[in-house]
């Protein structure tokens, strides 16, 4: 059970724009590198990028990236090389789901991507990220809005970034359609229905 999701989703309630991208690509090929120009008109400092791990670059239980997406991924570890760039996901890295870190070691060596390991699930751990951030050697990472979070729910990923004050990057399809509503993909059509019920009570 994810308390941390269960216990800030009542905050969703309070103020449902948190669960609001910044943008959104279609798909993980449909995302532009660097992903400042994601964001519109905007040019925000982007200097690290979280990428979530199940149905965002890879199939869930899989720790090699999605074959159709391996470009892609190379050039966001050619343009964010660690410690520019890391993997947050709540089946790798957790101590509740993962711990004896045995998960976060197989995908980290498989991605050559660092992996958080974190006591508190997403959307609760973005202290966490910032403090990795702020600590890693060379990240140049001085504040959480210089940080892009890439994920496909939206109420871990997207409400993780908006609570930490950084960039919220939402895919719509993940490699496996879903019809899970805290995921929203596009298949269940119930993403429209959320991020406009967002936009009217913000």
């Amino acid at each position: 059970m994810n308390v941390s999701a269960t216990l800030n989703f009542f905050r969703l309630i309070r103020q449902p724009s948190l669960c609001l991208p910044h943008a959104i690509a279609p798909t993980f090929n449909d995302l532009p590198v660097p992903l400042t120009s994601a964001f519109g008109g905007l040019k925000p400092d982007i200097r690290a990028v979280v990428l979530d791990k199940d149905n965002c670059f890879a199939v869930p239980k899989e720790h090699a990236v999605y074959k159709p997406y391996a470009d892609k991924f190379h050039a966001f570890l050619t343009t964010y090389s660690p410690p520019h760039l890391l993997i947050v996901s709540n089946s790798a890295g957790t101590t509740s789901s993962d711990p004896s870190s045995r998960e976060a070691n197989l995908l980290s060596s498989a991605t050559n991507v660092p992996v958080l390991h974190h006591a508190t699930k997403k959307p609760g751990c973005g202290p966490q990220i910032l403090e990795h951030f702020l600590n890693a050697k060379d990240s140049r990472v001085t504040a959480a809005d210089q940080i892009a979070v890439v994920g496909d729910r939206l109420f871990t990923d997207v409400m993780m970034a908006n609570l930490m004050g950084s960039w919220a990057v939402w895919i719509q399809d993940g490699v496996v359609l879903t019809r899970n509503p805290v995921r929203c993909s596009s298949g269940s059509g119930n993403e429209k229905g959320v991020i406009a019920r967002a936009n009217c009570d913000s």
